[in-house]
């Protein structure tokens, strides 16, 4: 079970804020905010609403992802460009804090929320994209179009349809793996408690199923001839240690609190957010192969059972409304895998991945890549749900991390494009090469029920399809040798 001994009581009762207040419209129409689904750099790019249907209720503030409209930044001009993405991050959680800790003011003068909250943002946020282009410019190249665009961010509303403020329809989801049921919206009313999370922003009950009434899944795509079947283990612990940071090296490196939620580490004990190459390299390791210093990393597991963390008062914790008992997984396992189409070749040391989308409530479901489950069920897997396990059977989540590499770069500017996913029939897209595949599968024994969740940045209110996973190889030139070695040659490794 998860740890108990760092826990006090919870203050939540003197902590909590209504999850909701009244904005009363110009005709008389009331509005319901969740003060806490506030904020989220999502991929609508139009500006407030200012004439909001009455009866909507506001949902989250939706913002463009700058990150992903810069697919390409100069090398020298990434540390700049990263660190004002990390800051446009701040910028929208500060936002969420503005309507929680202004929610009776704003009940008062709805016009509140657009000249103290949103306006000031798209100002931050102006000022943040202007340096972003003057840095790409310095570096020689030209400076990206439409930046101005970036800035303004709108409310988005719950009519029912996942529409957004102004009606035009606010699913940004682009078709990606999650699948159908997500509804951006989904979660403003959250019942007279607030939701099931501690903080009142989420999870809610909808976020969760009971596995026995998912239906199994499809078969894999079969191995062609040639295929590499074989497996290489890596057995790095369960973060029993507890190194616990809100940071994130690969998509917000020299930012303290770049992911404004707690991440478990296994693996390379150097990391944090300002960790080099160089620390990597020379970083103790919690693996048992010695030759395996790389770096694995997600957002921790919080039983949300109204127990305090001792981080209740820090950053990635309460102060992003991260709270609950943080749990040790039970078991966790690391393991490459082969391509069912070919030959795999050694993927780069220092090379960066990150699967799934911390983001994916508010950009959509294009890059989500989580799966939930129980054990005993593994054949029905969840995209956008939690599970609710039978008795005896334990919580699983898993990552089939990117298998192809472009053969060149170990990182690329929005963190992707450097790596890609198979194709349906198993071959790499053109331009790829195949690598071996880390699989990731980390098991819990939590209470049956909703009861948890995984951490999240403040306005992805803490939906299972925001969990995300990222791995930087730090294997020894010789150990990588092996590992394909044993997947080409079809063996078990360990």
């Amino acid at each position: 079970m998860g740890r108990t001994s760092r826990k006090k009581r919870s203050t939540l009762a003197n902590r909590a804020i209504v999850a909701s207040v009244a904005l009363v419209l110009g005709g008389g129409g009331l509005v319901a905010v969740n003060v806490y689904a506030s904020a989220g750099e999502g991929s609508s790019g139009s500006p407030p609403d200012r004439s909001l249907t009455a009866g909507r209720q506001m949902s989250t503030i939706d913002c463009p992802d700058a990150g992903i409209a810069l697919p390409d930044v100069p090398g020298r001009a990434r540390p700049e460009v990263d660190r004002e993405l990390a800051a446009m991050d701040t910028q929208i959680t500060d936002a969420y804090r503005q309507f929680a800790d202004r929610k009776e003011q704003i009940a008062r003068d709805p016009n509140l929320a657009e000249n103290a909250v949103l306006g000031p943002l798209k100002n931050k946020r102006a000022a943040s994209l202007d340096r972003i282009g003057t840095a790409i410019e310095r570096d020689a190249a030209e400076r990206p179009r439409n930046l101005d665009g970036l800035a303004p961010c709108s409310l988005r509303a719950d009519d029912g349809d996942g529409g957004d403020a102004s009606g035009q329809g606010g699913d940004s989801g682009q078709g990606g793996e999650q699948g159908g049921g997500r509804n951006p919206g989904e979660g403003a009313d959250q019942g007279q408690d607030g939701g099931q999370g501690q903080g009142g922003n989420g999870p809610e009950a909808s976020d969760f199923v009971d596995i026995q009434s998912v239906e199994p899944d499809a078969d894999r795509p079969r191995n062609r001839r040639g295929a590499s079947r074989g497996t290489f283990s890596t057995d790095c612990g369960r973060n029993e240690n507890g190194k616990f940071n809100p940071d994130n090296v690969i998509a917000a490196p020299g930012v303290s609190n770049g992911a404004h939620h707690m991440h478990d580490y296994i693996g390379n004990q150097a990391t944090d957010a300002f960790s080099s190459d160089d620390d990597l390299a020379g970083g103790e390791t919690t693996c048992r192969n010695q030759g395996d210093r790389s770096t694995y990393y997600w957002p921790v597991l919080r039983l949300q059972n109204g127990q305090d963390e001792n981080d209740v008062d820090a950053d990635g914790g309460g102060k992003d409304q991260n709270a609950g008992e943080i749990q040790t997984p039970s078991q966790v396992t690391l393991k490459f895998v082969g391509s069912p189409a070919g030959k795999v070749t050694a993927m780069p040391r220092f090379l960066r991945i990150i699967t799934g989308d911390a983001k994916a409530f508010t950009n959509g479901d294009a890059n989500a890549n989580a799966s939930w489950s129980c054990t005993g069920f593994e054949d029905r897997q969840l995209k956008d749900k939690y599970p609710i396990c039978p008795e005896g059977s334990q919580v699983v989540r898993s990552f089939a991390f990117q298998s192809c590499w472009d053969g060149r770069n170990t990182d690329s500017a929005n963190h992707r494009t450097h790596v890609a996913f198979a194709q349906d029939d198993g071959r790499c897209p053109n331009g790829f090469r195949a690598i071996p595949q880390l699989v990731q599968r980390i098991v819990y024994d939590v209470p049956p029920g909703p009861g948890f969740a995984v951490d999240s940045f403040p306005e992805q209110l803490h939906k299972p399809g925001t969990d995300h996973g990222d791995f930087i190889n730090v294997f020894d030139d010789q150990v990588m040798k092996r590992v394909v070695s044993c997947v080409n040659g079809g063996r078990r490794c360990r």
